[in-house]
């Protein structure tokens, strides 16, 4: 399967996966008078939200180059991701918020106990949750999709929340109402720092950063493997959204045709390509070798 089309699948699974814990959750919240679980069906139906922004973001990202967009759209997934991170970040301030105002205003205490169908139903939602997070995150490191990924640690985001929200439940059943309140602070904190990180994760690929040091490494190995390459004179990467661009200077024998210089840097350019399929275009300049002194 295309890296596009299983990125798309794992989003539609994603929305549909996310449609069914909404509307489980907001009903058995009514049914076993639990706010916790309630206000979770609550994120869940914004979870919907988050998986369509995926999508989109990664459709549009894998449109081919046009004439007003001749190095791709690949970009549109970061932006896709950045929202996605807004979105995280939001229920986690939103959780923090209501934690420390129910503590304050000690409005936990008028909150009835919730039955224990409310128990059954986090731990469910628990379990699918976290697989969902495995497959997305999975699917998001194969098609180097970092719409999928923000999408994924959304999923985990939710894992945590729902977590929160279940010992708050225990609690609550156990006679401690405020545990919820408690759990749900600390678990906002959590949430919070994972939108900062997709956030970050997206931005960094939105202004061009630098491969991670062991690629350019493997890289450079690979240039040198090549027949006729002497050195590397200058090696760049940046990231293009899920892709990336490599520009390198190569030195060759200066006393050869060009005809063979050019069959060189056409070596190297094929074994980039090759090697490395998130390298959508590689540029490769040749220089005459200079002996070091």
């Amino acid at each position: 399967m295309k890296t596009k089309n299983l990125a798309l699948v794992v989003s539609r699974i994603n929305i549909l996966n996310n449609v069914v814990l909404a509307i489980s959750k907001i009903a058995i919240g009514f049914i076993a008078r639990s706010s916790a679980l309630l206000n979770d069906g609550i994120n869940n139906a914004g979870d919907v939200i988050s998986s369509v922004i995926a999508m989109i973001g990664i459709s549009a990202g894998a449109k081919d180059s046009d004439k007003n967009h001749q190095y791709g759209h690949e970009r549109m997934e970061n932006v896709a991701a950045i929202l996605l991170s807004g979105i995280v970040m939001v229920v986690g301030l939103g959780l923090f918020v209501d934690g420390v105002k129910s503590i304050i205003q000690k409005s936990y205490l008028n909150n009835p106990e919730p039955a224990f169908l409310a128990v059954v139903a986090a731990i469910a939602s628990i379990i699918i949750k976290e697989i969902m997070f495995l497959y997305t995150r999975k699917a998001a490191k194969k098609t180097g999709s970092s719409a999928l990924l923000a999408s994924s640690w959304d999923s985990q985001s939710d894992v945590l929340a729902t977590t929160g929200g279940l010992i708050g439940i225990i609690g609550a059943r156990s006679g401690y109402p405020i545990a919820d309140s408690i759990a749900a602070i600390i678990i906002a904190l959590f949430i919070f720092r994972v939108g900062a990180e997709i956030f970050r994760d997206g931005t960094n690929k939105m202004v061009d950063h630098a491969c991670d040091e062991e690629t350019v490494n493997q890289i450079r190995e690979v240039i040198l493997e090549q027949k006729g390459v002497k050195g590397v004179d200058v090696l760049r990467t940046r990231t293009f959204g899920s892709r990336a661009y490599v520009d390198v200077e190569i030195s060759a024998d200066g006393s050869q045709s060009l005809v063979d210089a050019h069959a060189i840097a056409e070596r190297v350019h094929s074994a980039i390509e090759t090697s490395f399929p998130e390298v959508k275009h590689c540029m490769v300049h040749v220089n005459p070798y200079k002996e070091k002194s």
